[in-house]
């Protein structure tokens, strides 16, 4: 669907009036109780099995429930207003990466926070980039909470890749590997980086945005994503 169908869909739901999508109680897109659960302490997110190299990876949710139909409805419905408390969720995960690598003993001066590209065809087919959307609210966020960040959209598309549906975890890691690039040959050399996601599922996708950054000089932090598929939290 092109961008000025999304927009005439929006415009016919603000008209006919808007209602929860954990709950559906008429109001905003996500309502304060439905917005809390997706608030939760964040947790490790590994996959299992874990792909070899994927560093630390946290989120917040389970992808059920309120997760779930937030996350589904902003990237395929286009419900706009859904980014902020995504990429509110977004930036509590992003924080537990951080706090992990304090503990270390290691300080971050700039967080840049790098999200796993979409191809250009499937940007266009749904008429806006969900997850660079959630990124920029989440940077608003952490920048909220006096953390100094920067989005760093540097990864693209380098090749058509299966739809990763029904792929079991090594198919996912075969039909990724390669598939990604970094924009302009641009070097990363020595930035501390978040590699963020909305989903984790086998973590193939993250694990090859963290080799290709990791592979330009960039010092990936961990991976930060809103929810994990329940089966394969740990």
């Amino acid at each position: 669907m092109c961008p000025g169908g999304y927009l005439s869909i929006a415009a016919v739901d603000l008209l006919a009036g808007s209602e929860c999508v954990g709950c559906h109680r008429p109001g905003p897109a996500l309502c304060g109780d439905c917005g809390a659960r997706l608030h939760g302490p964040p947790f490790r997110a590994e996959p299992s099995p874990c792909p070899a190299g994927l560093p630390i990876v946290l989120g917040v949710a389970t992808y059920a429930g309120v997760a779930r139909s937030a996350l589904v409805a902003h990237k395929e419905q286009a419900k706009l207003g859904l980014a902020r408390p995504l990429g509110q969720a977004l930036a509590v995960s992003v924080l537990g990466v951080l706090a992990a690598h304090h503990g270390r003993g290691a300080r971050v001066a700039v967080v840049n926070l790098v999200p796993a590209p979409s191809s250009r065809r499937t940007v266009i087919g749904r008429g806006h980039d969900p997850l660079l959307r959630m990124t920029k609210e989440c940077a608003k966020a952490l920048r909220a909470a006096a953390v100094r960040t920067s989005v760093r959209p540097v990864l693209a598309a380098a090749r058509q890749t299966r739809d990763q549906s029904g792929l079991t975890a090594r198919e996912r890691a075969e039909n990724l590997a390669g598939a990604f690039c970094v924009k302009s040959g641009r070097r990363l050399d020595g930035q501390a980086l978040v590699v963020v996601d909305d989903i984790i599922t086998t973590g193939a996708t993250a694990s090859e945005a963290c080799r290709v950054v990791g592979g330009v000089g960039g010092e990936v932090l961990g991976v930060a994503v809103v929810a994990a598929t329940a089966k394969r939290c740990t």
